[in-house]
């Protein structure tokens, strides 16, 4: 039914309906009144009505077509179903789908390139898609999982592309172009920074330096990357440390590829240099195949007896692995020749995983403890002098030394040792009941609340209840029995762990050093001392040493403070290359593994031939 003009309207209300419609009488006589009334209204409104006809028939866009915003104009269906996953968090496509943690960086990315898809021209993966699809691949010497990122999918993918028989559907280009952008998210920030693991966050120091803008560089630095390799090495840790770990890395996968020698019998007693050992050549192979044993030895006078460079070797594989040195082939020392390479594989791994968690620079040169090497050092590319010293640590059973990362502030010469209250109720008070000269006799004195001095001789009944209900505390006088030796080095913190010297010098020969509250007891505080106040006017070593020959208590404050690491790596190369391992003390590296083995989520079920293949990619990963 064609449409009816304002104008015709108008007429009908005017004249009424048809004749046979019309009404009678009072109703005829009360319209004319109406229409008398209302007719110069209505005669207003349809010369109204003509001119919006007239020039809507003389508009130009009265045939044209509803315009729509330039940038939903130019969405392809590709791009819509791109960033309706985006929006939507997940792909199910992926090991590890729920990527909602990264859809704000993805957005980002995608936001830049004004929403078109990144990774395909014309339906192929460009050079850069195909660059990173073999980086993922190659993840294992980079000490990940290459299927984290996909890497035993992406040649399925690939092959969805291919335009014979039929071009690829919009969807399949969208979740090609998602899956790689996603992966390679993860990948760099993997690299850069390591997962979230609960022992990273442990390290961070406040404020952290500048976040890594995942977004920015995947859109500025790799998407027109010609030299994939040369960006990838860039965002990873610059440490030489870190370098030299890797190409551990690559050693380690290498040797481990060609299998693991015999193992060794684990021998009823120890075996000493000069007895007879009927797995002497067995013992040279594993040697051998570790590098403790220099090429082109000769083997002919071993003949089942364990001497000449048998112990050599043995003595240069303790040396690498925290033992003691004495050439014995005790169990302990078997066991570890007989570590599977796989072991020493992820070792080496989580080693390059804790790297990435530091921060890539420091205000000040920090001093670094890594709690199972029993060693403190300070990092050598940094403008102080570099040292290195044994520690002793808190015992693997109970009074475990913490992970984290502070900032010393001052240095306390001549300390008081304030005894925590949990080893004055463990420790102290079983002993004072028995001996009640014993805090007398080993330079403790008892204090109140307000640390008012209560008594330093023998404890009466009446301060034994004091002590035992809290009252009262004990603290050590400064001098040659302190346990904190001469000085105390204070970075504030939670735990109220801190580095300080100590008299039992003795455990300091012992390869194994666990026997601390918790603290960290250092070799050589004079030493260390120096170092830390190296900026402070006038502290020379001299004068530390002066200071530490006298007797009085002294604080001296940083001018600035200077950052500590407390770390973990059970695995650490030395600038000559020698890689040394430590057994895990504490056990994080099973908490690391357990970390890592969870991925970014739940990883859903594989087709068989999938999970096949992911085995076969990564033989020797196993997180």
């Amino acid at each position: 039914m064609p449409k009816q003009s304002a104008a015709y309207n108008l007429k009908l209300v005017m004249t009424g309906s048809k004749a046979s419609d019309r009404p009678s009488g009072l109703v005829r006589r009360r319209a004319r009144r109406w229409l008398y009334l209302s007719t110069p209204v209505i005669l207003v409104l349809c010369i109204l009505a003509l001119r919006l006809e007239t020039h809507a028939a003389e508009s130009p866009a009265a045939s044209a077509p509803v315009s729509t915003p330039a940038s939903a104009a130019s969405t392809t269906p590709a791009e819509a179903q791109l960033l309706a996953l985006i929006e939507s968090g997940k792909l199910a496509d992926l090991r590890w789908p729920d990527f909602s943690d990264y859809r704000d960086r993805v957005r980002d990315f995608y936001a830049a390139g004004g929403n078109h898809l990144a990774w395909t021209s014309n339906g192929s993966p460009i050079l850069q898609a195909n660059a990173l699809i073999a980086q993922f691949k190659q993840a294992t010497g980079e000490g990940l999982n290459p299927e984290d990122y996909d890497a035993s999918r992406w040649d399925t993918r690939v092959a969805a592309l291919q335009p014979m028989p039929s071009p690829p559907s919009s969807d399949t280009l969208a979740r090609f172009d998602l899956a790689l952008t996603v992966s390679a998210m993860r990948f760099l920030s993997d690299l850069h920074s390591g997962r979230p693991t609960s022992e990273r966050a442990k390290i961070a120091f406040k404020p952290m330096p500048g976040k890594f803008d995942v977004a920015a560089v995947l859109r500025n630095r790799v998407l027109p990357a010609a030299n994939m390799q040369s960006v990838i090495d860039s965002v990873q840790p610059q440490y030489a440390g870190y370098a030299r770990a890797k190409d551990a890395l690559a050693m380690y996968l290498k040797i481990a590829a060609e299998g693991d020698t015999k193992p060794l019998p684990i021998p009823p007693a120890s075996i000493h240099p000069g007895s007879k050992y009927p797995a002497a050549m067995d013992l040279a192979a594993r040697l051998s195949q570790l590098g403790d044993l220099p090429p082109n030895t000769d083997l002919s006078a071993i003949k089942g007896v364990y001497g000449g460079p048998l112990v050599e070797g043995v003595k240069h594989f303790q040396k690498r692995h925290g033992l003691e040195q004495d050439g014995v082939l005790g169990k302990g020392t078997v066991t570890e020749l007989n570590r599977p390479l796989s072991y020493r594989v992820r070792q080496l791994q989580y080693a390059l995983e804790r790297y990435r968690w530091i921060p890539s620079s420091f205000p000040q040169p920090p001093i670094v403890v890594n709690l199972p090497e029993f060693r403190l050092r300070t990092m050598r590319r940094q403008p102080a002098p570099f040292i290195s010293m044994k520690v002793v640590v808190g015992k693997a059973f109970g009074r475990q030394t913490p992970v984290f990362a502070d900032y010393m502030r001052y240095v306390i010469f001549h300390p008081y040792w304030n005894v925590p209250f949990s080893i004055q109720r463990a420790e102290m008070i079983p002993k004072i009941a028995r001996n009640p000269d014993y805090l007398a006799e080993n330079d403790f004195e008892v204090v109140d609340s307000s640390g008012n001095f209560v008594t330093d001789g023998a404890i009466t009944d009446g301060v034994l209840r004091g002590l035992r209900s809290g009252a009262y505390a004990i603290r050590q006088k400064p001098g040659k029995k302190n346990a904190l030796g001469p000085v105390k080095f204070i970075f504030p913190n939670d735990y109220n762990v801190y580095l300080h010297g100590t008299p039992a010098m003795s455990l300091f020969a012992k390869a194994r050093r666990d026997f601390s509250h918790g603290c960290i007891r250092v070799e050589n505080p004079a030493e260390l001392a120096t170092w830390v106040l190296r900026n402070n006017p006038g502290w020379d070593a001299a004068r530390v040493n002066a200071t530490i020959a006298g007797t009085d208590t002294l604080q001296v404050n940083l001018p600035q403070p200077i950052p500590v690491l407390i770390i973990y790596n059970t695995a650490v190369v030395e600038p000559d290359g020698e890689v040394h391992f430590f057994n895990d003390i504490y056990g994080y590296d099973k908490t690391l593994r357990d970390s890592l083995a969870a991925g970014y989520g739940p990883n859903p079920a594989q087709p068989a031939a999938t999970a096949a293949a992911a085995r076969q990619s990564m033989p020797m990963v196993s997180r």
